[in-house]
């Protein structure tokens, strides 16, 4: 059977340029197995036109609050009562406003409060937009109201700029949809993700380019099929994943503090994080001034946070790490592995275009007896993927026979 086989699910698009994904969201949720209706606010018909639409859908697309067509002009009315689920992708700045003071000033907002079906939104806008204080606020009103917000993705935006505020992938949004089991629920996990930063002077540092996207995503991932998530997440510009608690850090040793914090009782530790093997041994009170001489810099090792909660005595039933390699993935990752005591590592090449700052990845996962190789997709599937073998992993520790 396939994973949304007979359900009925509304699709509204609103007038922003991602409104060009809808169709392919439309025609991923027919292969899926859905029902799909269409519904289409006046400014999406500037991006897109109700014809391609209607060829995805294979049904009528519908546009008017009162339609005459509908039995005794109450459309929105059966719509309501036929749809299972109501996505709406792209959801702009201003739908949400709309639905957050309860507007019905069109069909798509009158049948968000006329139905009983599961609400689904995917922001898409510009960056700036999403980080408006405005735009925050109607977007925790809406979840508080058991509106379910899908994303928005990170990266490069059709005005130019790049940062949060793209339109999730159409596949990313038909797995939520599908309703992944809650395999986790009662479990708790400390997830740290991002780089850290190590300070030389006030305006400094020592850094690495990890985007904490990986980590992000994996977080988001726990917290779909129940987990309860501690995100402990050193200086990245995401927004925090629905359904964590996010604790923001910047150097090494206090991520450390905040992991020691909360691991206790945790049933799971992930160390997504590029933590800084090094740090400088002293800070210097004010900007280090250019004089023409040569510096040299003395760096000590941070603390291995892996490592300490793979052998604390608070250790919880599975703890994985990341490793990012440029040559001999396989020998090094297992070595990793054993090394720290770990129960599950991740490798995955960097280098130019790889891995650091992208919205795609690759990894090769290794246990002391088992090996999955995960190729390339969007990082969000990619943390689903983990998921799976991570409630595996839990679910053979806890066999009478393992």
């Amino acid at each position: 059977m396939k994973a949304l086989d007979q359900k009925n699910i509304i699709v509204g698009i609103c007038g922003g340029v991602a409104a060009y994904k809808s169709p392919e969201l439309v025609r991923r949720l027919r292969e899926a197995g859905a029902r799909v209706r269409v519904v289409m606010t006046r400014g999406s018909r500037a991006f897109i036109t109700p014809l391609t639409l209607q060829a995805v859908s294979g049904q009528r697309v519908h546009t008017e609050l009162l339609d005459e067509e509908a039995e005794a002009g109450m459309g929105h009315i059966e719509l309501a009562r036929w749809a299972d689920d109501l996505v709406i992708a792209p959801a702009t700045a201003q739908v949400l406003a709309r639905l957050a003071h309860g507007m019905a000033d069109d069909l798509l907002a009158t049948l968000v409060l006329a139905t009983e079906a599961r609400l689904w939104l995917a922001p898409a806008m510009n960056r700036v937009m999403w980080a408006n204080p405005a735009v925050a606020a109607n977007c925790r009103r809406l979840e508080e109201r058991g509106m379910r917000l899908l994303g928005p993705d990170d990266g490069s935006q059709a005005c130019g700029e790049v940062g949060p505020g793209r339109m999730l992938d159409p596949d990313e949004i038909v797995a939520a949809l599908s309703g992944r089991a809650r395999t986790l629920a009662g479990r708790r996990f400390v997830v740290t993700a991002g780089p850290t930063h190590e300070p030389l002077d006030p305006v400094r540092f020592l850094g690495n380019r990890s985007s904490g996207r990986m980590g992000f995503s994996l977080a988001a991932a726990l917290a779909e099929v129940g987990a309860e998530v501690d995100l402990i997440a050193g200086p990245v510009r995401l927004p925090a994943p629905p359904g964590t608690r996010r604790h923001d850090v910047q150097t090494a040793l206090e991520m450390l503090t905040a992991v020691r914090d909360r691991i206790d009782g945790a049933d799971g530790f992930i160390g997504v994080a590029a933590v800084s093997d090094y740090r400088p041994v002293s800070v210097a009170e004010h900007k280090i001034k250019k004089d023409g001489q040569d510096r040299h810099l003395r760096l000590t090792t941070n603390p291995d946070i892996l490592a300490e909660v793979a052998a604390s005595p608070a250790r919880p039933s599975l703890v994985m790490g990341f490793a990012a390699e440029t040559r001999s993935l396989e020998e090094a990752a297992r070595a990793k592995l054993v090394a720290k005591g770990l129960d599950l590592l991740a490798a995955n090449r960097v280098g130019d275009g790889l891995a650091f700052d992208q919205s795609e990845n690759e990894l090769e996962v290794f246990s002391r007896d088992t090996h999955w190789s995960l190729p390339r997709k969007p990082k969000a599937l990619l943390a689903r993927e983990l998921v799976d073998i991570i409630v595996g992993v839990l679910n053979a520790q806890e066999s009478p026979s393992s």
